[in-house]
């Protein structure tokens, strides 16, 4: 008898573990309540909340393994795991960039990059919007929003003649023909069109010479993506510098579409709180400080997963963002933030492995 309630005290099953991506959603998911009150949460938003997981998750264990795998003389102090998040900035920002609809596991929607901030020790996220990103941001916020918009690069052995808008000519077109497919010479430029199907005279074209496309290429481009040269490691130790092809054709057509899509004019009336915090965040990154534009371009050069290579996301273009203050009164108050706290049942440490090749370390994970 004794045996047998020993048997079943030992089989009971202990409390269940809440996840890890479960416990982050419930994080994000206080600071919609925080925000905006109680609010239905769609079951499409709550898998765009654990995708921000995911990816962040894949982008820090391939960051901590190329740290350790740097020589220690150049290895970064902080590592790169949960504990060494931000997670109050992270939440309240998932909160925006979700709620656009925007998607990091999708190519060209939104790239993720942890940059050290040496205010705090800690790493903050970095949200840089992809071509795809800035697109559905602009059909869901813009005004007079084009049925079509079509990108093209312009190379020596083509033809492109513009017709634009005047007196005489109501409708704004061009002509363009690719002589020979397979030889179409250097890139001198490209242009785009955003078409209007039923009210053709609001076409509207841009043309963009290699001037225009090469003074929006960052400061700190990656060789691996624009060409040119970078440092050469070997055994863990700088070697010199080495001469890298790179993706230029396929940078500056990118270019020309964040262009395009950047052009499309916000709806004032569409505006809401979530489309201002992200405007914010890119006037924060535009106008300097420990945030700026450069210092995350730069974390992509030395971060970015180069096994995937994603040519949208590997840099930021720097493009004019919207001033907040121009809007901020059309939208409704957007409250401080509040600090995160979970439920003491759903307090438990996680236990993530860190991905240390050297060794079956783990590391503690606190939301």
């Amino acid at each position: 008898m004794t045996q047998v309630a020993t048997t079943a005290k030992n089989n009971q099953v202990g409390t269940p573990q809440i996840s890890q991506s479960d416990r982050f959603t419930q994080a994000v998911m206080k600071e919609f309540v925080n925000n905006a009150g109680e609010i239905a949460i769609t079951n499409f938003q709550k898998k765009l909340i654990q995708n921000y997981f995911i990816k962040l998750d894949m982008t820090l264990k391939e960051n901590e393994v190329k740290r350790l795998a740097t020589d220690e003389k150049y290895r970064s102090i902080l590592e790169f795991l949960w504990k060494n998040v931000n997670m109050q900035q992270l939440a309240l920002d998932v909160v925006s960039y979700s709620s656009v609809g925007l998607d990091p596991l999708q190519d060209n929607h939104i790239n993720l990059i942890p940059y050290h901030n040496k205010k705090t020790q800690q790493f903050d996220i970095g949200f840089i919007i992809g071509y795809e990103g800035l697109k559905i941001k602009a059909i869901k916020y813009g005004f007079e929003v084009p049925d079509d918009v079509i990108v093209e690069l312009v190379y020596s052995n083509d033809t492109f003649k513009s017709h634009k808008k005047n007196k005489d000519n109501r409708v704004e077109s061009y002509d363009f023909d690719i002589v020979d497919d397979f030889n179409r010479g250097e890139i001198i430029g490209g242009f785009y069109y955003h078409v209007f199907h039923d009210r053709p005279e609001k076409n509207r074209l841009k043309v963009m010479t290699m001037r225009d496309i090469e003074k929006r290429k960052p400061k700190y481009a990656s060789a691996e993506f624009w060409g040119g040269e970078k440092d050469k490691w070997e055994g863990g130790k700088k070697a010199g510098k080495e001469t890298i092809e790179g993706w230029f054709d396929e940078m500056c057509e990118k270019t020309i579409k964040r262009a395009a899509y950047n052009s499309i004019t916000i709806d004032s009336e569409k505006i809401d709180e979530h489309l201002v915090k992200i405007m914010q965040l890119e006037n924060q990154a535009l106008s300097g400080g420990d945030t700026t534009v450069q210092q995350v371009s730069a974390e992509i050069s030395n971060n970015a997963n180069k096994q995937t290579l994603s040519f949208e996301d590997a840099d930021v273009v720097e493009t004019k963002a919207l001033d907040p203050a121009s809007v901020k009164a059309t939208v409704p108050q957007v409250k401080e933030k509040q600090p995160i706290t979970i439920p003491d049942e759903s307090k438990a440490s996680v236990m993530q492995p860190n991905h240390n090749p050297g060794g079956d370390d783990q590391v503690e994970m606190n939301f």
